[in-house]
């Protein structure tokens, strides 16, 4: 019977089957690293290369010589070794200091922020250099991101409460999401559109004529996605009560109400408080201050603002008003949309 090349014994150390065990199982090693210890446990375990390629889909070749690797020189065989190349230009200490640079000072003329051409000058290096080190690190100097934490003191408590209604609503209850986006101006552009065309986008003119506001009140129900919308000129508590006489008259009387707003004074208006007070089906969840983001309406408002708002021109407070009708038409619910076996 034919016998094969006899091949070196692979024994394993317990602490490098250890080592090699967690180099297999990691998901942040290189996948060619996990690999190669995969092969040499497997080998340690009395499979043959063949064995083991079949089921990696490799080459017997290549476990081969991992697992001859493995022998000679134990762990740090399975590491790739340095190829030959160029020399860096460029040493650690140079790149230190471009990041140290960047990190912890700013430029000496009073700017608020570091540029390239700033850094290539203050550091030496090209302009090149500069732009592929700070991409390669993540680094951005030109840009910023806005941030608001809040000051709420009960903040997680809020949080969970809010949170605790959209993944599980009460049983015969209705979850509303209101607000209001004030301030919809009623925008005409001095100029009209050019339409878009192969190679060019649609041009609008930098100037408009301004015609007034109105105020946009919207309840999102969360669990089906229908909104109740409408109008208002101001957005006082006389109107956010008549928007809440609205939305009493359209939900069954046999459904309690979960409103969720923020902590705009119109919403906690003495009326208001009356109001609902002499109500028990209702009750008000307050998001934490600073944290609108909560509130799920305000998607409903982002969309609003992208599809008809802010690239439409409007020759009247009602002529925009009559453009927001349109887009919400089809998300109003009819009565019979809050049916009490959607809500139990």
């Amino acid at each position: 019977m034919a016998m094969g090349r006899p091949k070196a014994e692979l024994v394993l150390s317990e602490e490098e089957r250890e080592q090699l065990q967690t180099m297999a199982r990691s998901r942040s090693l290189p996948t060619g690293l996990t690999q190669r210890a995969k092969f040499v446990l497997a080998c340690a375990a009395g499979e043959t290369n063949r064995t083991v390629s079949q089921r990696h889909g490799v080459r017997p070749a290549t476990v081969g010589k991992w697992r001859r690797r493995f022998i000679a020189r134990r762990l740090p065989g399975l590491y790739d070794e340095l190829r030959p190349g160029k020399p860096r230009s460029i040493d650690d200490e140079a790149i230190a200091l471009l990041l140290n640079t960047t990190l912890h000072s700013q430029p000496a003329d009073g700017s608020t922020h570091w540029s390239v051409r700033t850094l290539a000058g203050q550091t030496g290096l090209s302009k090149s250099s500069v732009q592929r080190y700070l991409r390669l690190f993540g680094v951005q100097p030109h840009r910023t991101t806005g941030f608001k934490l809040s000051t709420d003191p009960f903040f997680i408590e809020k949080v969970r409460d809010v949170v605790g209604l959209y993944l599980n609503p009460p049983d015969k209850a209705l979850v509303l999401c209101v607000d209001e986006k004030s301030q919809c101006q009623a925008l005409e552009r001095t100029q009209p559109l050019l339409p878009m065309g192969f190679g060019y986008a649609e041009g609008v003119t930098h100037d408009d004529v301004r015609h007034g506001t109105t105020t946009l009140f919207a309840a999102l129900d969360v669990l089906t996605g229908a909104v109740i919308a409408e109008c208002q000129p101001r957005h006082r508590h006389q109107e956010f009560l008549a928007f809440l006489r609205r939305i009493d008259r359209a939900v069954p009387p046999d459904l309690d109400i979960h409103l969720i707003v923020d902590n705009y004074s119109t919403h906690q208006h003495a009326k208001v408080k009356a109001w609902l007070a002499s109500r028990p089906r209702w009750q008000l969840h307050f998001t934490p201050t600073y944290s609108s983001w909560l509130n799920q309406v305000e998607r409903f408002f982002g969309l609003i603002t992208d599809k008809t708002i802010r690239r439409g021109s409007f020759r009247s407070v009602k002529d925009l008003v009559a453009k927001i009708d349109h887009f919400v038409t089809p998300l109003q619910p009819k009565l019979q949309t809050f049916r009490m076996d959607r809500h139990c």
